[in-house]
Parts: structure tokens; C-alpha cells; sequence
């Protein structure tokens, strides 16, 4: 079974206007969780003057219990940060690095060889620490300034002795621009060399391919697949890379056995009310959907089923 990760309090953060009180970001995390919602992405120890929106990452872990963070993530991008997220609390980190050189030094400063080196020393201090840490690769399609990436250059970092212990391999089309036939063809390649770690697809919607490139990722073999509410966020050193694949989305094509029309209508309430407080455009289809006037269809709410606004128990107060 697929599961999605919901990466609102991570990926869909970064390029947002204000910040989000950490008090109602741990209420957010606990209100997915108890939906049925398998996994989230909780934050970023990237640089708080780069990322400000995710400052306060530790103070979220810090919030949390040990059984909330057996099923979150942060992401990080050196040894350093993995010292840091574990002393917090947290039990699962991503540790990304891009497979462009070029997107990696505007994203954590050093080149790619650099970020991998570092890795094995990561792994150690997570698994020490009883944690799990997931290799993540960013630009794995496209770049923003060197074009498209060879998917030979993704295999042979999935394949380096240095990623042994990672339990993941999180494949990113950072900018959007992969069409389901890549994404199926680098997903079933990258399960091949993966040695029993699942496959984790990370979409964005910039150019529509969003739903059906996680699709194509499932039907290739991914076993997880990461999207945010209404389909906020996008990576600030990245020009061009918009929105992420809408949660709403991408539980609406995938069905799973824990998601009702309920469940449904209470995730599409959460991405309004978050939305319309930071002021930014819901992208997700799913959500017109379930406020439409279809009243025969089992997964339409409607508007009067709580509409944007309507539930404000997350609201700061």
C-alpha cells in the first residue's frame, strides 16, 4: 500500500509570506495525524535567515511525544543537523542533498560530493540514536540551471556505497517538470538498485503533472508519495518550482483504506482555513470538488459542510 506523507509544515512553508505560530503548527501536526494521515514532514534545520518560515523546527519537535515523532520527518542537509534534530527529540530525519551541483550549492552551499561524503557520518549518529534516515535527492529530473539531469548520475548516488543505512530513497522533481513515462522510468530504475529501501516520490504541480506523476510513480513501484495542503509550497532556490502536489489530491486518486468522505472534507477545511490565513491560493482540484453542489457523489460535502472559515479551532488565539 502507498502511503502519503504530508509535507505542508516542510516543503509547503518555505516560500510563504508570514510565519505560522509554532503552537498551531503542533496543533496541525496532531490534527493529521489522528485523520489517519501515515507521515509528515515537521520542518527544516536549513538556515533560518534563508528559510525563516521554519525557524522554529526544534521547538516544534520539541513539542511533540515520542509517539507523534515515530511518524514525522526533518529535513536536514549536513552531519551537523543530524546531531541537532536527534538531541531535540526527533526520530526521523531526510537528509537531502541535489544531484545538480549547481542546485546544490544555491540550496546548502557545497557541491554534491561534498553533501554525500557527509553522509555516512548522518547515518551513524541517526542510527545511534535509534532513529531512521532517508537519502533524499532533489533535482533528480530537472534543474533549474543546468536543465536536465542524467538519470544515470540519480542511479550511481542510489547505488553509492556511502547511502548504505538509509532506509529510503526519496526521488524529488523539484521543478515540476517530469512527465508520468520519466517519472515511472527513474522510479522502477531507482527500485532496482535500492537494496529493499522503499522508493518515495517527491512531486510539484508547476506544470499540472502533479497527480498523475505520482500515478505513474506508484504504478512503477514507489511506496510513498509526499504532497502538501491545497498544494502549498515550492523551493525558494529553485526559480520556477511552484506548488507541491495537493494532499487532497493525491488521496482522493489514491483511496487509501483509513481516508472517508469525512476524513476527506476535514483535510480539505484544514488546507482552507491554513490557506486563507497565510494568504496564499489553494491549488488543490480535490477541494473544489468536494465543495460542489454534487450531492449524489459519496466524496462532495459541499459548501455548507464547514466551507473555507467555517472551522476555526486552529486559528491562533
Amino acid at each position: 500500500m502507498t502511503v502519503l506523507r504530508d509535507a505542508t509544515l516542510r516543503d509547503g512553508l518555505q516560500l510563504t509570506r508570514g510565519p505560522l505560530p509554532t503552537r498551531r503548527k503542533v496543533e496541525l501536526v496532531r490534527e493529521l495525524l489522528a485523520l489517519g494521515v501515515p507521515e509528515l514532514e515537521i520542518g527544516s534545520l536549513a538556515r533560518p535567515d534563508l528559510v525563516p518560515p521554519l525557524a522554529d523546527t526544534l521547538a516544534v519537535v520539541d513539542a511533540l511525544e515520542p509517539h507523534e515523532l515515530e511518524r514525522c520527518w526533518v529535513w536536514v542537509a549536513t552531519p551537523r543537523h543530524v546531531e541537532r534534530a536527534v538531541a531535540a527529540g526527533a526520530r526521523n530525519v531526510q537528509y537531502c542533498l541535489s544531484v545538480s551541483d549547481a542546485h546544490n550549492r544555491a540550496n546548502v552551499g557545497r557541491d554534491s560530493g561534498t553533501s554525500l561524503a557527509g553522509l555516512p557520518a548522518a547515518v551513524g549518529t541517526a542510527l545511534a540514536a535509534g532513529g531512521r534516515i532517508q537519502l533524499c535527492l532533489a533535482t533528480a529530473f530537472t534543474c533549474p540551471f543546468d536543465g536536465p539531469v542524467d538519470p544515470a548520475a540519480v542511479l550511481r548516488i542510489v547505488e553509492d556505497p556511502r547511502t548504505d543505512g538509509t532506509c529510503d530513497v526519496v526521488l524529488c522533481d523539484t521543478l515540476g517538470q517530469a512527465v508520468a513515462g520519466e517519472v515511472a522510468a527513474l522510479v522502477s530504475a531507482a527500485r532496482e538498485r535500492a537494496s529493499g529501501r522503499r522508493i518515495v516520490f517527491h512531486g510539484h504541480d508547476t506544470w499540472g503533472q502533479g497527480v498523475a506523476n505520482g500515478l505513474a510513480a506508484v504504478a512503477a513501484g514507489a511506496d510513498a508519495l509526499d504532497g502538501t495542503l491545497g498544494g502549498l509550497g515550492g523551493c525558494p532556490f529553485a526559480p520556477g518550482a511552484s506548488g507541491n502536489t495537493a494532499t487532497e489530491d493525491l488521496l482522493f486518486a489514491l483511496r487509501p483504506g483509513w481516508l472517508t468522505p469525512e476524513r476527506l472534507g476535514r483535510l480539505v477545511t484544514l488546507g482552507e482555513d491554513l490557506l486563507a490565513d497565510l494568504g496564499e491560493p489553494n491549488r488543490s482540484r480535490a477541494a473544489q470538488g468536494v465543495r460542489s453542489r454534487a450531492a449524489a457523489f459519496p466524496w462532495t460535502v459541499g459548501a455548507a459542510a464547514g466551507g473555507t472559515g467555517a472551522d476555526r479551532s486552529l486559528r491562533p488565539g
